[in-house]
């Protein structure tokens, strides 16, 4: 069984910095690309950055790119998400999701994913 567990989230004031992390277990990851997305409320699930476990290719969507920075620890089958420089528009329930590569690049939509985290609370005061 699937299953990805995520940590990190919290309260912060704007400029600072979280680190959200990724657990993954129940599979072999090798060939899927992990992703963290994140949905506010009354709005439609974002994608935010996505990373291949093999090979390490990476991608952010233009919001973020500057200031976030994903990264992994293929020993620990974990995924993990610097955030800096945080603003109040960051603020969102942040997911992460793991995804069967089949094309080459990263996957950026949600439809893309086929396992998801629960989520963890990122609030970011002005």
């Amino acid at each position: 069984q699937v299953q990805l567990v995520e940590s990190g989230g919290g309260l912060v004031q704007a400029g600072g910095s979280l680190r959200l992390s990724c657990v993954a277990s129940g599979r072999t990851f090798s060939s899927y690309a992990m992703g963290w997305f994140r949905q506010a409320p009354g709005k439609e699930r974002e994608f935010v950055t996505a990373i291949r476990w093999s090979g390490g290719s990476t991608g952010y969507a233009d919001s973020v790119k500057g200031r976030f920075t994903i990264s992994k620890d293929n020993a620990k089958n974990t995924v993990y998400l610097q955030m800096n420089n945080l603003k109040p528009e960051d603020t969102a329930v942040y997911y992460c999701a793991a995804g069967l590569v089949h094309i080459a690049g990263v996957l950026t939509t949600p439809t893309q994913y086929d396992y998801w985290g629960q989520g963890t609370q990122v609030t970011v005061s002005s």
